[in-house]
């Protein structure tokens, strides 16, 4: 069977391969196009554009979807705003956002919180969240700060190094092989956080720290961006320490006290 037959949830479980596409589709608005016809729909998915307005009307039947009455076209519906305010809260991440915007003003920094979505750091909270929709990015793990962290720190059953899409190069300080990848989180653990020396961009450069739970995994992971000439290599201590503190004070907005990487003693 091809990938793309996998993708499409072909050979699976009676059910599941409407509820497979129905997700894609979904997935098909996650950078943000706005808008998307059917015709859109059906390449993105490489299927037809009958079953791709198929299981765009059920979507909008149960509010996942909207579909513009002039010009046809599908975009995002009330339902999954719903569900993705509810997660933010159920994971208590609204309260991230006074910490967040303190730790942005001293150190004058963007400061971001995010968690892992498969192979991508997903920022939920902080200056990297467009505030007139809402949305964040959804950064490589490879060749960020955010996603080194979370691989370093990662929790039980996610994604194996050894699983993850091809490393691509985004400068050429990416870092592109396993074994590479592999003895730069050895470095992170053992320095207690991770840095994105332009690897994702030139001139950025991103230190992140993470907001460990008891057990010692990154329950998220927390950054201060700017350029080298803010976080330089002299200050890069004093911005390391003032993210761990900020962590610590996520850790108790975040988690309940059993659940606290500090509560314990624990060491990551």
């Amino acid at each position: 069977m091809t990938t793309d037959a996998r993708a499409n949830g072909a050979g699976a479980p009676p059910g599941a391969q409407a509820v497979t596409r129905a997700l894609r589709l979904l997935h098909c608005f996650r950078d943000n196009p706005g808008e998307l016809t059917a015709s859109q729909l059906a390449r993105r998915m490489e299927l037809s554009v009958s079953t791709a307005h198929r299981l765009a009307r059920t979507l909008v039947a149960a509010g996942f979807l909207e579909q513009d009455e002039h010009s046809a076209r599908y975009r995002l519906g009330p339902s999954v705003a719903e569900l993705g305010q509810l997660s933010l809260h159920q994971r208590g991440m609204h309260r991230a956002v006074p910490e967040l915007d303190a730790l942005a003003r001293s150190t004058g920094t963007t400061a971001d919180l995010a968690i892992r979505g498969g192979s991508h750091a997903v920022i939920l909270v902080g200056g990297s969240v467009n505030a007139a929709s809402g949305l964040g990015l959804r950064r490589p793990l490879h060749s960020t700060a955010l996603g080194k962290v979370l691989l370093a720190w990662a929790r039980p059953g996610e994604q194996e190094i050894d699983d993850l899409p091809p490393l691509r190069a985004h400068t050429d300080r990416t870092i592109t092989g396993l074994a590479e990848l592999r003895a730069e989180l050895d470095r992170v653990r053992e320095a207690g956080y991770a840095l994105n020396d332009g690897e994702s961009a030139y001139g950025v450069r991103t230190a992140a720290v993470p907001v460990l739970d008891a057990a010692g995994h990154a329950h998220a992971a927390l950054a201060v961006r700017s350029t080298p000439d803010v976080i330089t290599d002299d200050r890069l201590a004093w911005f390391v320490s003032r993210a761990h503190a900020c962590a610590r004070a996520l850790e108790v907005l975040l988690l309940p006290p059993s659940q606290r990487h500090h509560a314990t003693g624990v060491v990551g």
